[in-house]
This record gives structure tokens, sequence and C-alpha cells, in this order.
């Protein structure tokens, strides 16, 4: 008897109250490594009706313009109508920036302190974390997540290129996906919810939607006559943005990951340096998840692995492969424990991630990329060759 399931995922476009948040981080973290590639940074941005505030731990020897930084950001993303209250030129940006806790500092410094276990670089703070990869698209992703992200990055390409004028910043997509036996084989219904202004009727963005941005994104096959769009549900979305809803860093985990189809460790991505575990190490677990995937050895496979703060070896590496392995789980862990090296300092390196790279990442998911692997080089498979070697 086959198996079928439905599962949903959701993405959110760049207008989004915590997406303009999340982009105004790592804004601010690019313009220090663009100066000072050793930057600590740990940024938090906060946002509501005309107020941004930006906050956190900093230590790095860039000179900034936080207010122009954050103003510049809020630009790009399209906040500059006449009638937005959240308006690029007119926002209030208050700044609360200290440097980096010395505590922390010496746990990641790579030298000796009193009290810590080795002279390396450290894990800048206890944490676990998830990989995860799988063969559903060709990006190795799952389906419902890619398929909301590609909703949402269309609508702003529509939106940023001469598209209709009552389009606005604010978006959300869903997309649920039916599962036979494991294998993607339909999508049952499409969200799309779009801010927009307040002199277009439901019926044209509902037309608008489904024929230029749905049919265009998700593969014909997928779609049938049960297929149920969802087109701005309410009938009404003017109001949106930081002006409807308040905006936070770091609270669209399961957009950045995977959908929820691949477990989260917890830790947010945006505004945080590599030397933060949370995100470099996240990004190593998609290498490595991916790596696993490409070569074969399992056509679904999540890895998990944990640290100290302070401590460069992970206290534990396990990997699952859903029982999709060619070979048991344990070789597989064995042969990811030789060909890649978890220390923080050594991902950092691994994965050349001293670079302002990390606005490219913050919008439509940090996984999945695969069109600049210069800068996303965690979506490279450089290594499957060498993990088929590994578990011989």
């Amino acid at each position: 008897m086959s198996k079928r399931f439905i599962f949903s995922s959701e993405s959110v476009g760049e207008g989004h109250p915590d997406k303009v948040c999340d982009t105004i981080s790592d804004a601010v973290l690019d313009a220090c490594l663009a100066q000072d590639k050793f930057s600590r940074v740990a940024c938090e941005c906060y946002a509501k009706s005309n107020v941004v505030v930006v906050g956190g731990e900093i230590t790095t020897r860039a000179t900034l313009d936080f207010a122009a930084i954050a103003r510049q950001a809020i630009r790009d993303i399209g906040y500059t109508h006449d009638d937005d209250v959240f308006h690029a030129d007119k926002v209030f940006v208050n700044v609360y920036v200290t440097k980096q806790s010395p505590d922390i500092s010496q746990g990641v410094d790579a030298k000796a302190a009193k009290g810590k276990k080795k002279a390396e670089q450290g894990a800048g703070d206890q944490g676990l974390m998830f990989g995860y990869a799988c063969d559903d698209t060709p990006e190795l992703m799952p389906a419902p997540i890619m398929f909301a992200h590609r909703l949402g990055r269309e609508l702003t390409r529509i939106r940023k290129n001469s598209g209709p004028k009552w389009l606005r910043p604010d978006a959300k997509s869903q997309v649920s996906v039916e599962y036979v036996d494991g294998k993607p084989t339909r999508v049952t219904n499409v969200v799309v919810s779009t801010q927009h202004a307040a002199d277009v009727e439901h019926e044209e963005i509902e037309r608008f939607i489904i024929k230029n941005v749905v049919r265009k994104v998700i593969p014909a096959d997928m779609l049938d006559k049960d297929t149920l769009y969802l087109i701005n549900p309410t009938g009404r979305f003017v109001t949106g943005g930081p002006q409807g809803d308040t905006g936070l860093t770091g609270r669209k985990i399961i957009v950045d990951s995977y959908g929820g189809m691949g477990r989260h460790g917890g830790g947010a991505f945006s505004g945080k340096d590599p030397s933060k575990v949370d995100r470099s190490a996240a990004y190593m677990g998609r290498y490595v998840a991916k790596n696993i995937v490409a070569a074969g050895l399992a056509t679904k496979a999540e890895i998990q692995f944990a640290y100290a703060i302070g401590y460069p070896d992970p206290v534990s590496v396990s990997v699952d492969t859903f029982g999709t392995g060619t070979v048991s789980d344990e070789q597989i862990t064995d042969a990811v424990r030789q060909v890649f090296s978890f220390k923080p300092a050594d991902i950092i390196k691994q994965l050349n991630l001293l670079r302002p790279i990390y606005s490219k990442t913050t919008n439509y998911g940090h996984f999945g990329k695969i069109d600049d692997l210069a800068s996303i080089t965690w979506e490279k498979t450089d290594k499957a060759a060498a993990l088929k070697r590994a578990v011989r």
C-alpha cells in the first residue's frame, strides 16, 4: 500500500517586517566584513511603524554609519512610496551597539586562556545544528520550500522590474505538496499574499498572480485541475511591512532553512559573523548533507552536530538517512568525519566565510541557491567523490 501525505512550507518576501530586519542586520555585517574580515558581529534589528532599532555586540575596525546602512537596505527593498509610513528616507534609526563580551571573546579567540580547554578557536556558543538535503528538486532541497521561495523571488523580480504599479514590498507564499511513497507528485494548493496599493481590485491581483507568478515558477506537471489557488485570501492587503506588523531579526528560521521538512537547531542566521556556529555550522551541515545525497549515498540525509562554547571540536556528530542510505548510517557518519572538519576555524576556511557575502543569503532561503557558488559555497557538491571513496 502506498503512503500518501501532504506537506506545506512557507516563504516571505523582502518586505515582510521580519525580513526587513534580517536584511538590515546582514547589511551591517557585510559592511563590517568589507572593511575588517575579522569583525565580530551580532547585529539585531527591530522595526515598527516609522522606527528602526539597531542593536547588538560588534567588535570591528570598520567605520560604520548605521543609519545610512539601514536606510539603504530599506530603499533597496522598495519602501519608497509617498504613502509609506515605513519609508527609507523618513524612518527614525536608533542605534544601541556595544562591543563583544570579553568572556565570549576569549572562548572564540585562537589562544590560551585560564580555564579554557584548548588554545584554538572555539565555538561562539553552545548549541546544536542540523543540515538537510533530499532529491526532491535539482537544488537537492524539499519541494514545498523551494516552490514557495520561487514564488516570492519571482514576485519581487516583477515588482522591481516595471511590474504593476500596485505591487508593494510585503508578501508571503505557501505551497502544499502531496507526496506518494516519499516522492513529490502534485501541488494541492498555493497561497500568495501580496501587499498592494489601495486602488486595485482583488480580481486583477488574483488573475495576475496566478498567470504571471504561480504558473511561471511551479512546474506545470505539478499543477492540475484540483490545485487550489488562494491569492490574497483576506481580500485586502494594503497596510503591510512594519506599519502593519512588528519586525525582528531572526524570527523566520524555518523559512531560512528547510521549511520544516528538515529540523532546525533553533539559532537564527542573519546579523551573525561566521565565528557564531549558529550560522557557520548550519551552513556546514547543509554542505555535508548535500554532498551525501549528491554522492548517491542516500536520497535523503540529515546531519546533526553540537558544540560547547569555547571548545573547538563538536561534542557529537550523527547522520540519519531515514532508511534511504545505500550503506549504513554509521558508515556514512564515519566517512563524513574523515572528509570534513567541524572545528569552527576549519568551517570558516573550508567555506571561505570571512567575506561580505551575507546579504546574498538573507532572502528566499539560505539554502538551495545554486546560481552563485563562488559566494554560496555550502551549496557545492565538490566532496561527493571523496565521500564515496571514504565509505569503501
